[in-house]
């Protein structure tokens, strides 16, 4: 069973930055594509980035140029860095590891809350 514990989240005025930080249990990390996703009130979840093993990354249109993703397999841990926060990005971030090719498996975390104020 695989867990994921993410760390990082907050208050923080528009135009500020925060790093968040999902940390992996077990040996499947580095195999696996981590995403960042997250929810508003009222809104279905939504994907941020994800990073595959092979480094890949991808981004939602809305972050682009402001969110970066990135990985470290020794560390079992995949970061958000958030620049240039804007009040539309406050909502629960979430952390996903999930496999890329067959057996399938998706883990998700517990959640950080992000809050921007204007």
């Amino acid at each position: 069973q695989v867990q994921l514990v993410e760390s990082g989240g907050g208050l923080v005025q528009a135009g500020g930055s925060l790093r968040l930080s999902c940390a992996a249990s077990g040996s499947i990390f580095s195999i696996s594509t981590m995403g960042w996703y997250r929810q508003a009130p009222g809104k279905q979840r939504e994907l941020v980035a994800y990073s595959t093993s092979a480094g890949s990354t991808n981004y939602a249109d809305s972050v682009k140029g402001r969110f970066t993703i990135s990985r470290d397999n020794a560390k079992n841990t995949v970061y958000l860095q958030m620049n240039s926060l804007k009040p539309e990005d406050t909502a629960v971030y979430y952390c996903n590891l999930q496999s890329q090719t067959l057996p399938r498996y998706s883990y998700w975390g517990q959640g950080t809350q992000v809050t921007v104020s204007s």
